[in-house]
């Protein structure tokens, strides 16, 4: 890998597959090695899963795209490898500013509660991202074969897989896949292959996306003004990302000229107007619309959809690559225990089930931001002119504001989840990621829960009262593996004495009960594996 600025370039290797007279078998080929692809991969050879990685491109880098990282991506991303790295890289940040013109309407804070391993959010460059998960996957290349410069041209479907056609600059060769995931963006080759289209909303506003250098004193906030006087009429956001670089993002309206507002003679008088002087350098531009759209079905078969190849939505609250990295590690163990013989016939259908559900949400979420930030008529204009004037004045009102929704975690309605047999207290949700807590690991060093989640299923039991689990479930016990701090576990998890917490591969809460019963565990494994599912519409 090379790196010149802000692009890492790789170097095409020849694939002992492409000698083969008949196409290569593997069990998974993933498309796409951004975000959610190596996430995956890496997932899926965490689990000793062999993937084949193909990408058309030589490199990573084309300006910063994705910046905003959410605590969940990051705890994920920690679990896969390079989590505590990119922390330590990003600008780490939790409160954010919402202003009406020169005047602030309120502050806000994403993460007012102490006892998290990860922040709230970090701003990083998707570059510096990607480069450290393919620094991940060298790490397990014996697993995984990621090959660049390997542009899927084909596919083939049958009952027992997919063969796909690759171009690479020694010509053509064919591979065969148990498995197909597609994961190769917005413009997904693989989806137009297939037939397949969006259904959704497309947005006709026109944004201008810019990353400037500069040496600035704003705090590490999300700044976002409706109306400033700087950009009348319109919309603008402030966030910073390392090396010095800020984003900056200005609503520019439907009839926008895209060519002639990316040209650095129209983009540089703007961002002087917004900062006040013109000591910055300009990194990158790009002009942009956007839709929130979906696929009706993620799984086809033996190809499945992930990441912007299955979603789209606008870049308000940060839910493109959050969302796709959370689709990676739904599907990654779920392939998994397909592949090892130990799944339901319906547990690859929850996938759809589960991240469709999730789609939709974040659709949802999308959609009204957008339509706050950017009224599609006269009539809606003057009923979010109401709600920002009515926040100034009145603190209820601050929920009516809407500049972007930020990304949240989903909680799974799903029949994989064993109903609970009473109330329970706490943060922690039947279908939610767990909340992290403080503890102490045997070794009594500080820490944090979630740092003891490898991605297996895994029972957490309040007190040595367990026993043993299930031959392929982890057992944690509180107070002998684990040792929690400041009470913020039994709080989190209304958790006391005997109370039994049965974890998901992705981290996901999939049962729970007051007493440790091995049958009970058991049976709820069984039905999280997908073996007690008769039918997933």
């Amino acid at each position: 890998m090379t790196a010149s600025g802000s692009g890492f370039q790789f170097a095409y290797r020849r694939s002992p597959d492409q000698d083969e007279r008949e196409p290569a078998r593997h069990s998974v080929v993933v498309v796409g090695a951004g975000p959610v692809g190596l996430s995956l991969a890496i997932d899926l050879a965490l689990a000793g899963v062999k993937v084949v990685l193909i990408d058309d491109a030589d490199r990573i880098g084309e300006g910063s795209r994705a910046i905003c990282f959410s605590k969940r991506s990051l705890e994920i991303l920690d679990r896969l490898g390079p989590g505590g790295e990119l922390v330590g890289q990003g600008v780490t940040w939790q409160r954010g500013r919402v202003f009406r013109g020169g005047s602030e309407l309120y502050a806000f804070d994403l993460l007012p509660e102490q006892g998290h391993r990860m922040p709230a959010f970090i701003n990083i460059q998707q570059y510096y991202v990607e480069a450290a998960l393919v620094r991940r996957a060298g790490d397990l290349s014996g697993l995984i074969d990621l090959r660049w410069r390997n542009r899927a041209t084909a596919i083939d479907r049958t009952g027992e897989g997919v063969t796909v056609t690759i171009e690479t600059p020694d010509g053509p060769y064919r591979i065969a896949a148990d498995w197909l995931v597609a994961c190769d963006g917005s413009r997904s080759a693989i989806r137009a292959m297939m037939g397949l289209d969006f259904a959704g909303e497309v947005f006709d506003d026109r944004f201008l996306i810019a990353d400037v250098k500069m040496t600035a004193d704003f705090p590490t906030e999300r700044w976002f003004w409706f109306q400033p006087p700087f950009h009348a009429g319109q919309s603008a956001l402030l966030h910073k990302q390392p090396d010095d670089i800020w984003r900056i993002d200005l609503q520019l309206g439907r009839e926008a000229d895209a060519d002639a507002e990316k040209r650095p003679e129209n983009v540089m008088p703007r961002i002087e107007r917004m900062l006040g002087h013109r000591n910055f350098t300009l990194e990158w531009v790009s002009v942009y619309t956007f839709q929130c759209r979906r696929l009706a079905r993620f799984v086809h078969g033996r190809v499945i959809f992930a990441g912007d190849a299955a979603h789209q939505v606008s870049p308000f609250g940060a839910r493109g690559a959050n969302s796709g990295i959370q689709d990676a590690e739904n599907l990654a163990w779920k392939l998994a225990l397909v592949l090892a013989g130990d799944a339901g016939p319906n547990l690859l259908a929850s996938y759809d089930l589960e991240r469709g559900a999730a789609a939709d949400e974040n659709i949802l979420n999308s959609t009204r931001s957008t339509d706050f930030i950017a009224p599609p008529s006269a009539g809606e204009r003057v009923l979010r002119d109401a709600a920002l004037a009515l926040a100034g004045e009145a603190p209820f009102a601050r929920r009516m504001v809407n500049s972007g929704r930020l990304s949240t975690p989903s909680t799974y309605d799903t029949p994989l989840s064993t109903p609970d047999a009473g109330p329970w207290g706490g943060t922690a949700a039947l279908g939610a990621p767990l909340p992290d807590a403080p503890m102490r690991g045997p070794d009594g060093l500080a820490g944090h829960l979630l740092q003891h989640l490898d991605g297996r299923f895994t029972l957490i039991v309040d007190g040595d009262t367990a026993g043993s689990g299930p031959d392929d479930v982890r057992v944690l016990v509180i107070g002998r593996d684990l040792s929690p701090a400041d009470g913020i576990f039994a709080a989190r998890f209304d958790s006391r004495p005997g109370s039994t917490f049965l974890v998901r591969p992705d981290g996901h809460l999939a049962a729970r009960w007051r007493a440790h019963d091995p049958v009970e565990v058991t049976a709820a494994l069984r039905r999280a594996k997908g073996f007690e599912i008769k039918h997933l519409a």
